[in-house]
């Protein structure tokens, strides 16, 4: 399920500018000055255009919680709602493994550029039917995710998306500074 480094060197990831039709206009407006000038997509664009369900969840969430995000997962794929995430801590993968049981659109958001990474493993079916995109702030650094590009990954998910839903918030926690983002904007954090 991982995204890989090729081996040989692959075309790029599509660049998506500022003044691209398909660049999604609030995206700008939330991140105001932090906004990337581009983002790196590798897959079918015009999955921006759908209303987005960003899908957060904490690396330590407790069972409780755990249980919330699975069903959660299960009736986002069965909604056919397109969920971005960074799908990085264990659980966000455990959400993503449900969700590519489905047909709606997944747009992954790693923590890092993508212009050396490649689609396998259970990623494939859905990247081949055009139901994958994989979508980076990043141009050619970080090679590695880092607590920084993590973080900022997160805001870019978080201004992308139209409404929201978090495991499990740690108060004091970075979670909690990404929900009063999200409240911020006026977007909706769902409580399944």
């Amino acid at each position: 399920m991982a995204l890989r480094a090729k081996k040989t060197e692959p075309p790029g990831p599509e660049t998506l500018g500022q003044a691209a039709a398909a660049w999604p206009a609030r995206f700008s407006e939330r991140l105001g000055d932090a906004a990337p000038p581009a983002l790196y997509a590798t897959g079918p664009i015009v999955l921006l255009t759908a209303r987005r369900t960003a899908l957060f969840c904490s690396a330590r969430t407790p069972g409780d919680a755990i249980l919330r995000a699975h069903d959660a997962a299960r009736h986002l794929r069965d909604d056919g709602a397109t969920v971005i995430s960074g799908f990085h801590s264990p659980l966000e993968k455990e959400c993503l493994r449900i969700l590519l049981r489905g047909k709606q659109p997944i747009i992954i958001c790693p923590a890092r550029a993508i212009d050396r990474m490649r689609i396998t493993g259970e990623l494939r079916p859905a990247f081949e039917a055009g139901r994958l995109l994989v979508l980076s702030p990043f141009e050619k650094t970080p090679r590695r995710v880092t607590k920084e590009s993590a973080w900022y990954r997160n805001q870019v998910v978080a201004a992308l998306s139209d409404e929201a839903f978090i495991a499990h918030i740690t108060p004091g926690g970075q979670t909690e500074r990404l929900a009063g983002m999200l409240r911020e904007w006026g977007v909706p954090i769902l409580d399944r």
